[in-house]
This record gives C-alpha cells, structure tokens and sequence, in this order.
C-alpha cells in the first residue's frame, strides 16, 4: 500500500476513533438537565439581551470578545480581578448582570478569579463541554449568553465548589458605590434571602411559605459537592447536599430573626441527619445564612433557645454559610399545593 494512502488511513481511524471516544464519553458521563432557571417562581428572571455578533464586538474590547463570545480562555495570572480584593460585587462585562459577591471570592492559586458560590442560581448558565476531549461544565451569564469560565468540584468546603471565572468576562462595582433607584429596584431592596434545611424539603416549604411576610419559596439542594445534582443523586447520601428551602422574605413584615424562630418551630433540631422516619444527611437540620448579618442573627437565637430548657437534648442544627443553591425537579416545587401532602 503506497505511502499515502497508508497515512490517509491512518488519519481517518484516529478521527474515528476520537469522535467514537468522545461520543462515548458523552453518553457514560451525560449529567442531569441543568437547573430550570427560566421557570424559578416568585423570581423576576433576567431579562434576556441580545445582539448581533457585530454589535457584541463594537461594545467589548478585543480580549472581552474572544473570551465572552468565541469562548477563549486569559492566560493565567495576568487578569485584572485574578489578585484583587476589595469589597463589592463582580457584574457580567456584557450586560451587568450581577454575578459574584467578593465574599464568596478565594485564592484557588490557578491563576483565575475563584468563587465559591454565585450572587443567584437563576443569573447562570451551564453547559456541558466537551472541548478539550474532557467532560468540563461550562458556565454563562443566563442574560447575555457570555462565556464566562468553568465551575469544577475542588473548591472549600462547605460547598467545594471552584467557579473559575475569566476576569475579562467581568466588572466590578465597588461596596456601596450604586445606589439602587426606581420602583423595580425599591421593590427588590425590599426583600432578602434565607436559606433553611429541616428534613424533607416539601413540608419545610409549606409551612415556611405560610409565615406572613415570606415572598416565595423554591426547594432545591445545597451545602454538597457535587456540581447542580439531581434528586436520585441526594438521595444516595453521597452528594453532601440537605434538602432545602430558599425562603424570599420582605423584612418589612417578618424579620429574619422571627423567621429563624418559625423554622426551629416546625421540625425537631436536636435529631441528628434525620426527621421522623426520613433518615440520611439530606434530611439533617441546618441554617445556610447569607452574609454576617444573619449569623449573628441566628447564633443569638440558638442560643436562647439552648438556654431555654425547652429541648432535653443540644441542638444539632448547623449553622454554615450559604453555598450553591441548585432548584429542584419542577415536580417538586410547591407539593403540597400540588398533591395536598407533606412529609414532616
């Protein structure tokens, strides 16, 4: 066989054979759908922007477009936000979208800026890629369809999550630098942020959405390792996630404080990973605060209640910072409303 043609086969069956390895790959490694994040009830959803790619380029500098639009990758350790610290929150170059706190950011030593954890689940977008012939899941404003980095598992604890993020797919406004203006704006001011675990997510959600004050609920999983999981998953008791509630409340009419003392209400804290006959660390008790505020909040009400005598036994309830928060299957969302039952 002439030389040739020897190498022309030779190149067809190593194509061939990457293509079979890759659609394997594919198919022993499909995740779950990622979250539902168009269908988030009680949320005002990002409103979708988008333009021409001639429009996208006139708008963003030369490495914002290779990065944000044609998915390139910075070098590592010459971004801007890579040594950076200041207080504040990391927006979507492209559209503003809030995406980071600066309290969720770390020094992961790769050479990007590292989060743990996003402003809000329903601001992102994630995709499976494939690019480098290696299962990696990508991750993009929800607004504008920018490309900004990857999220992998290797990340701290609580949440081990590593958001590595590009930073020419980011801005940054300083702490207290907006002032928000307008009524949509007053109205989101308005309200605020708990996240509580205390057993199956279904009852803890009905009787947390009948508390005066609370705007809406959404049950999903959070405190885990494992990147957007799906209920199959959690209920191995290998993921690390609790089964939660994310409570949107206006603390004009409820406070945190009081809404920490409704959730030790409706469950058993002293049970350790369970509650009633549901069993495993998806079940345990726990309070995911966001920010200082809260945590101090809900220590001061721990301890009354610790001090109280109304429990024999310490609390078991967890008190760690707010992490990922991953929607549940749709079917899930509002159960009670749905089926009339609860759990717990």
């Amino acid at each position: 066989m002439p030389i040739r043609v020897k190498i022309v086969v030779l190149a067809v069956a190593t194509l061939l054979g990457l293509a079979g390895w890759r659609g394997l790959n594919a198919l022993i490694e499909r995740e779950a759908p990622r979250p539902a994040l168009g269908s988030l009830e009680g949320q005002d959803m990002p409103q979708k922007v988008k333009k021409s790619e001639k429009e996208w380029k006139a708008a963003l500098t030369p490495d914002q477009f290779d990065v944000m639009r044609k998915c390139s990758t910075e070098r590592p350790f010459t971004g801007k936000y890579n040594d950076f610290w200041e207080k504040g929150v990391y927006v979507c170059a492209g559209c503003g979208t809030p995406l980071f706190r600066s309290e969720m950011k770390y020094e992961h030593g790769t050479g990007w800026p590292s989060f743990t954890t996003p402003v809000d689940e329903k601001n992102l977008e994630y995709r499976d890629d494939y690019s480098l012939l290696a299962k990696r899941i990508e991750v993009r404003c929800a607004t504008c369809g920018a490309h900004l980095g990857h999220v992998f598992d290797d990340g701290p604890e609580p949440s081990f999550l590593h958001y590595c993020v590009n930073s020419a797919s980011l801005n940054f406004k300083p702490e207290g630098a907006d002032k928000a203006s307008g009524p949509k704006a007053a109205a989101a001011a308005r309200t605020e942020t708990a996240t509580f675990a205390a057993g199956c997510f279904w009852g803890v959600e009905y009787k947390m959405g009948k508390l005066p004050g609370v705007v809406s609920t959404i049950v999903g999983y959070t405190g885990g390792k494992t990147v957007d999981p799906t209920y199959e998953e959690v209920c191995t008791d290998k993921t690390g996630h609790a089964e939660a509630v994310q409570v949107t409340f206006d603390p004009a009419r409820v406070s945190y404080a009081d809404l920490v003392r409704h959730f030790f209400s409706i469950h058993n804290p002293t049970q350790v990973n369970r509650q009633g006959p549901d069993l495993g660390t998806q079940y345990r008790s726990a309070i995911f605060y966001h920010g200082e505020a809260q945590k101090e909040v809900a220590r001061k009400v721990m301890d009354e209640l610790e001090k109280s005598g109304k429990y024999k036994k310490r609390l078991a309830t967890e008190l760690v910072p707010a992490s990922a928060f991953y929607k549940a299957e749709e079917y899930h969302q509002k159960y009670f409303e749905k089926h009339g039952v609860v759990c717990n």
